[in-house]
C-alpha cells in the first residue's frame, strides 16, 4: 500500500471564554495516508444514511486519537465512519459538510 500522500488530522477542543462561549481550539497532526475513492457499496450505504462520502484514507491506526475532521490538499472534511482492519490499518470515511471551517485555523 503505498502511504505517500499528507493527510492532516484535525482535534477540535473548546474552551470557554470570559463571557461564557465556547472557543474552538484546533490542533492539527500531519500523518501519511493512501488516499482512495469509495467503494460503491459504501457510497450507496452511505447515501441511505445522510451522508455524502468523498474519500476513504487509510493511515496507521496508532496515529488516530478520535479525531473529527482532517485535511486533504487544502480542503476540509468531517469523518464520518472510521473501520479497524485486521493489520495496524485504520481506514477514515470523511465528507464536505455543512459547519466545517474551510479557512486557517
Amino acid at each position: 500500500m503505498d502511504r505517500s500522500d499528507i493527510l492532516t488530522l484535525i482535534k477540535v477542543t473548546y474552551r470557554q471564554d470570559e463571557i461564557g462561549q465556547q472557543i474552538p481550539l484546533y490542533t492539527k497532526k500531519e500523518v501519511f495516508c493512501d488516499v482512495t475513492s469509495v467503494s460503491r457499496a459504501e457510497w450507496y450505504d452511505a447515501g441511505r444514511n445522510g451522508f455524502n462520502p468523498d474519500f476513504r484514507f487509510v493511515i496507521n491506526r496508532y496515529d488516530y486519537e478520535g479525531e473529527t475532521e482532517c485535511e486533504f490538499n487544502g480542503t476540509r472534511y468531517g469523518i464520518y465512519r472510521t473501520y479497524f482492519g485486521r493489520t495496524d490499518d485504520l481506514e477514515l470515511y470523511v465528507q464536505k459538510k455543512a459547519g466545517i471551517d474551510n479557512g486557517t485555523c
